[in-house]
Parts: structure tokens; sequence; C-alpha cells
């Protein structure tokens, strides 16, 4: 009879079946990042929160950063996805800017999370030994910025805002509102004082040459108070 290694050979290639889910390990080194931010986060700390032992992180998730860059996205999808959704889904740029505003003040007060916005926590007090960290969150806040922008734009194009509307400069008044939002949030502010903030932010918006029918519609989390 001829034998062979192959069935064990296998085994070991396939490895031990990972013995933690991997998403919620991953969510909550999410939450944990969004609190604290970045360097304030320890191997120790994640792997106490994960519920995993070091070497089971680093080969399910790889290094910190690796880790890291990953919860940036679940964060974007699970909790950031609101500006998004508000600027391709209202029919101008003035309803969408201010449904992401509104539903901002939701988000950024949801009860049993980390208040305000990880992209904007994550990145304090990072030092020159994070500085890759620290551009690529900054790259993602102007990816941001230039989203509006282009909101913008297609209304002047349009021609639902006056030509002489500056975009870029309404774009980053926009971005300094929702920024300040997050940080005010994340110093205790109320949902409904920072829906007063939104609502009293979008005073400054430019009128419009002509306007879109119906108002935003808003997103379940704003609309329900469920925050």
């Amino acid at each position: 009879m001829v034998t062979t290694n192959e069935g064990c050979e296998g085994a070991v290639r396939r490895g031990r079946p990972r013995s933690f889910d991997r998403d919620a390990a991953l969510r909550a080194a999410t939450i944990e990042f969004w609190d604290r931010g970045f360097e304030a986060v320890s191997i120790a700390d994640l792997t106490r929160v994960m519920g995993v032992k070091a070497p089971s992180l680093y080969a399910a998730f790889g290094d910190k950063k690796t880790l890291f860059e990953e919860a940036i996205e679940t964060y974007l999808r699970d909790f950031g996805g609101f500006i998004g959704r508000a600027l391709e889904e209202e029919p101008t740029a003035h309803q969408g800017v201010a449904r992401m505003l509104h539903e901002a003040a939701a988000w950024h007060t949801l009860p049993g999370y980390p208040r305000g916005c990880m992209l904007i926590s994550a990145a304090i007090n990072c030092t020159t030994q994070s500085a890759e960290v620290a551009q690529g969150l900054a790259g993602r806040r102007n990816d941001g910025v230039a989203a509006i922008e282009r909101r913008i734009g297609a209304d002047i194009a349009a021609g639902i805002l006056p030509s002489h509307t500056d975009a870029h400069a309404l774009a980053v008044y926009c971005t300094v509102v929702l920024h300040g939002m997050a940080q005010q949030a994340r110093d205790g502010v109320d949902r409904e004082t920072l829906e007063a903030v939104a609502h009293t932010a979008m005073a400054a918006w430019p009128a419009e040459v002509r306007g879109a029918a119906g108002e935003g519609r808003g997103s379940p989390v704003a609309e329900s108070g469920a925050s």
C-alpha cells in the first residue's frame, strides 16, 4: 500500500481554524481606535478588547497600522456613509449638505459609541512616528471636501446656483461646520444643539437661481431620532 502525507500537508497549509469571530474583533478594534486615537491604542489594548492573543491578531490582521486601515474602512461603511448618501440622493447640493449636517448631529451622538468622527479623533496627538497615518486620515477628510465641491459644482453648471459661487470655499465652509460639530459632540454637546448648529449654518448658503422641488428625504437615523 502506498501512503502519502497529503492529508497532513493540507492541514498544515490550512492551519488551525480561527477560534474567534473576525468581524466582531474588527468592530471592537474600530471602536477602540475611534475612542482613543491611533497612537494611544497599544497592541495589548487591542488584544484585550478584541479577545485575541497577539499572534492571532497579527495572523488575522497584520500589524497595527494595517488593522487600523481596515478599522477605518469599517467605520466608513457602518458609521460614515451618511455623507455620501446625502450628497448623492438629494436633488440639490443645498438639500444634500443640509441633510448631511443634520444627520451628522445624529451619527456623532449615537448612544453606546464614541462621539464624534473617527477620521478626526483617531488623528489626535499623532506624532511624526505616525505621520503616514495622519496623512492618510487627512487625505480621506480632503476627499470629503472634494465630494461636496463636486456636488456644488454640478449645481452651478446646472444653473441652480449662481455662476459666481465659489464652490471650493463653500465646500470648505461646510466641512469646517461638519468637523466642528464632530468635535463639539466629543466635548459633550447634545444632538439637539448640534441640529440647531446645522440649521444655522445653512443660512449662509447662497440663494438659488432656481430651486428644485421637494425637501431632503433624510435617513432613518435622522428621522426616527434613534441616535
